[in-house]
């Protein structure tokens, strides 16, 4: 599996993730200190629903799909967690039982923060605490994100929105991180749903799928328009 880069500091970890990246550099040394690196194959999980969280994950490398679990035993994704994304944080800081599944969709190497530790600086440093609050503001805000798409936009505004987020900067041509299907799930649609979407846009001259997981944003001002809330149908020729 990969092992991550060993040149690669904790506190690089750290600074790459929204969460910390509010710290000054005296308080990310503090949170560094407590944290080691943990390995995860792909396809192994991470934690189950319902046990005490470990600490706080941050991605350096690879990608993990966190999940609900039914009664039913149906999956829900809630999110995915790549390079420069935390996970478990809540469970984390406030000692309550994890709520959800975490399992490595690819070879992951992650930098953990002990939560012992991490809630004894926190309850010792009162600076630490008001330079955490921007990350978790930003934390809120991703979530706030995730739960207008999926009450506010239909299908094609979802696929939309997300298509955009991947095909960050200036980059057009990308390969989806996640398996459709489980792109899917986590846009609340269903995998016909997913490509019929897809299909839909690519008619439209908004991107162009290629084979597998390949896809490129032809035009992304539509895009945009139609993460907005514009009809597909707008751009149909």
């Amino acid at each position: 599996m990969s092992r991550g880069d060993p040149d690669v500091t904790f506190e690089g970890v750290l600074r790459a993730a929204s969460l910390f990246r509010g710290l000054s550099p005296d308080s990310l040394g503090l949170v560094a200190r407590t944290c080691r690196r943990v390995r995860f194959p792909k396809g192994r999980l991470i934690f189950r629903q319902g046990e005490e969280a470990p600490g706080v994950y941050c991605v350096q490398s690879g990608l993990v799909r966190v999940y609900k679990l039914a009664p039913s035993g149906k999956q829900h994704v809630l999110h995915f967690a790549d390079p420069g994304s935390t996970f478990a944080e809540v469970a984390a800081l406030s000692g309550a039982p994890l709520p959800a599944y975490a399992e490595a969709a690819e070879d992951t190497v992650c930098a953990l923060v002990p939560a012992g530790p991490f809630r004894g600086l926190l309850e010792s440093n009162h600076q630490l605490c008001l330079e955490l609050l921007d990350g978790y503001s930003q934390w809120v805000r991703r979530l706030v994100g995730l739960l207008e798409d999926l009450v506010l936009r239909d299908a094609a505004g979802r696929v939309a929105s997300h298509l955009l987020a991947a095909a960050s900067g200036s980059e057009r041509e990308f390969r989806l991180k996640v398996r459709k299907r489980d792109l899917a799930n986590h846009l609340n649609l269903t995998s016909e749903t997913l490509s019929r979407t897809l299909r839909r846009l690519a008619e439209s001259g908004l991107v162009e799928v290629g084979p597998g997981q390949a896809l490129r944003v032809v035009d992304r001002a539509g895009l945009a328009d139609v993460a907005a809330g514009m009809p597909v149908a707008e751009f149909e020729r």
